[in-house]
């Protein structure tokens, strides 16, 4: 995947990016029989609202600004379900979530983090995943979950500084 695809562009078509993550959504839940309530989706669509890591609290406080009586316990309920069916991801180093960019199934998740602009790419490199695997293996160390948070510029921030 190029650059571009990864920070997409702000000109490009976001809503688009949405509407396909609210299939894919609607997809997987129906393979495992999971409901994707009208909550769930609003959470879901709020994390995608942008190509940035949002916080729990910033979902709840969108929801309340559109008029919802959300509570802390119903957000955190949405997001964990959400992460349950891989729909979106933790970013641990910013206690924030993104939207995954691949949510067909289990995977190794690396993510790099545009430290001027604050956007989060998903970075889907079996290669990557399974140096990890193979580097904990000689350590006779078992993985239960992988995620490899990278900061630095993203292509529009770095043309930006030159």
């Amino acid at each position: 995947m190029r650059n571009a695809e990864l920070f997409p562009h702000q000109s490009h078509d976001h809503d688009g990016c949405v509407r396909a993550a609210l299939a894919a959504a609607e997809e997987q839940c129906q393979r495992s029989g999971a409901r994707l309530t009208t909550i769930r989706r609003r959470v879901l669509e709020l994390v995608w609202d942008r190509h940035a890591p949002v916080g729990a609290y910033a979902v709840l406080d969108a929801l309340k600004a559109e008029g919802q009586n959300a509570a802390p316990p119903t957000v955190y309920r949405a997001l964990d379900f959400l992460l349950e069916q891989g729909l979106i991801h933790r970013i641990e180093r910013l206690n924030a979530f993104v939207g995954c960019a691949h949510p067909v199934g289990p995977h190794a998740a690396q993510f790099l983090i545009c430290r001027a602009c604050g956007r989060v790419a998903e970075l889907d490199d079996p290669a990557i995943g399974q140096a990890i695997l193979a580097g904990a293996l000689k350590q006779g160390f078992s993985v239960s979950r992988q995620t490899v948070e990278v900061e630095g510029l993203c292509p529009d921030c770095q043309t930006a500084l030159a």
